[in-house]
């Protein structure tokens, strides 16, 4: 059982609330997905879960967190210092011939985890079944899970959406992939950011996902009702009451001295009145606020943009795909033209990734289109030591910075966020920059690499529409099921013996 009274957590760099006041208990069975906008500190409350420590560099904390039994953490991105460690010394004090099982089902070999290969020289996918296979080897009483399904392959993804969902162990974990959210998800914990950042709420609903929503959109909508039927009333009521209020007010100005009974009498009249007007006022403080909802906004892509269908975007060829002296496919070949919206899904480690570097290699110099690259590791394009602006400043007018600010107040991007750092802002705001970036640059060729694996579930479906809009032409690699059947026209596997168009 994991156990959190009156925690409070709260940014040192601008004081900002993430946190405020919130209890909450984990029981056995119950799988529970933080979910919120980027940035909004569910990483942290994570971290801060595990280990306190990890977060009083850069947060004040306070309340207590009642753990009973061993917890094991899956953080979002392996820790650097392990690049050079090898598979043999990384299993080195896990009974793993006892867990052959958990092996299997990850698609680990013995043989494998038992190599003298790096850490650092495996792909996404790789890293994080590894990390998964040694936690659970471990036999852990409650799992902390932040983002699991990064660069996972769909089979493996299917693996663990069935792991979560038939455990018995209390699991919180959080998760940009909705599908998995769907299917395993029995608790929601949503955070938000309201009122310009100014206010933090978490609501707690023990309901699936989908219900979730239904409920929070009827309660919203429910709420604003209300709301308006008692500003509506109110305003009718102050509308009679005024009309009184100048009637006897006007009688009092006129009645003469020599009626002193009626001017008492007036005078009785007015101070129901103005008695009256004090019971309104009093009703008002206690009406319903209008819903205060957390929107999701990305900037949209000019509209205009549009690749003809007769236009070859792509004829790549490649007879050997390698990644030093290790063959990872033969006979690769990928053809797009007009404003195609292609996905490349594969298993771990078959070189997804490295195929789409060699068709950026392509693409980028390319004068008779505009193609910009969405790398899964964001630091090959952005500059981290830099802020927002000044990374917009160097591409764009000042005109176009105040445009770019604009944009990024539109999304819920703070002034201190703007012009602090980028390596501070969170994965989901990384890749927010990135596409206002390719919005900016009215780019017409995007090649992106999961594009949506660190934006929320409430900002995917936007970051969706968005793509699916775009008259430009796509070339991704994913494993979110609901991108590749909502904004890929053709989906092709990448396979050793080639590129073959995927079932279904």
């Amino acid at each position: 059982m994991l156990e959190l009274k009156n925690i409070t957590i709260r940014l040192k760099k601008d004081g900002r609330c993430i946190v405020d006041d919130f209890s909450f208990s984990l029981n056995r069975g119950e799988k529970a997905v933080i979910i919120g906008e980027e940035g909004n500190g569910k990483s942290t409350l994570l971290r801060f879960l595990y280990q306190r420590d990890l977060v009083e560099e850069y947060c004040s904390v306070s309340g207590e967190v009642i753990k009973k039994g061993k917890i094991a953490y899956l953080p979002q991105m392996m820790e650097e210092g392990l690049s050079h460690v090898t598979l043999l010394d990384y299993f080195g004090d896990c009974e793993y011939y006892l867990h052959t099982d958990i092996l299997a089902k990850l698609g680990l070999s013995v043989e494998f985890i038992l190599s003298q290969q790096e850490l650092g020289t495996l792909s996404g996918g790789e890293k994080v079944k590894i990390q998964l296979a040694k936690l659970l080897m471990g036999e852990p009483d409650i799992l902390l899970f932040d983002e699991p399904t990064n660069d996972l392959d769909i089979e493996t993804l299917q693996w663990l959406e069935a792991f979560i969902a038939q455990s018995r162990l209390p699991i919180l974990y959080i998760s940009h992939d909705e599908t998995l959210i769907e299917k395993t998800a029995n608790v929601i914990v949503h955070m938000e950011q309201i009122i310009r950042k100014t206010k933090c709420r978490i609501m707690v609903s023990r309901c699936p996902y989908r219900e979730y929503l239904s409920r929070r959109r009827n309660d919203f909508s429910h709420q604003e009702q209300v709301a308006k039927k008692q500003r509506e009333d109110y305003d009718k009521q102050m509308e009679k009451w005024r009309q009184i209020y100048n009637r006897v007010d006007h009688e009092q100005k006129i009645i003469t001295r020599q009626n002193p009974g009626g001017a008492r009498l007036l005078k009785k009249k007015m101070h129901a009145v103005l008695s009256m007007g004090r019971r309104f006022e009093r009703e008002k403080e206690n009406f319903l606020d209008f819903p205060q909802e957390e929107e999701a906004i990305l900037a949209k892509f000019d509209p205009s943009i549009h690749l003809p269908a007769g236009k070859t975007v792509l004829d790549f060829s490649l007879d050997v795909l390698k990644v030093g002296e290790r063959v990872l496919a033969r006979n690769l070949r990928l053809f797009v033209a007009g404003s195609e919206h292609v996905g490349i899904i594969g298993r771990n480690g078959a070189g997804k990734s490295t195929f789409l570097k060699r068709l950026w290699e392509e693409l980028k110099d390319r004068t008779d289109i505009r193609a910009m690259l969405m790398p899964q590791d964001y630091s090959e394009v952005l500059d981290f030591g830099k802020t927002p602006i000044s990374y917009l400043a160097e591409h764009y007018t000042k005109d176009e910075v105040t445009r770019a600010r604009t944009y990024m107040g539109g999304m819920k991007f703070t002034h201190e966020e703007m012009t602090g750092a980028i390596g501070s802002l969170s994965g989901g705001q990384k890749a927010k920059i990135l596409f206002l970036d390719m919005v900016l640059q009215k780019a017409n060729v995007l090649v992106l690499d999961e594009p949506t694996r660190n934006f929320s579930p409430l900002s995917s479906p936007v970051v969706r529409a968005a793509l699916c809009e775009f008259g430009g032409a796509v070339i991704s690699v994913s494993h979110d099921r609901k991108y590749l059947k909502e904004a890929c026209d053709k989906v092709y596997e990448l396979r050793e013996d080639g590129l073959f168009l995927a079932d279904g």
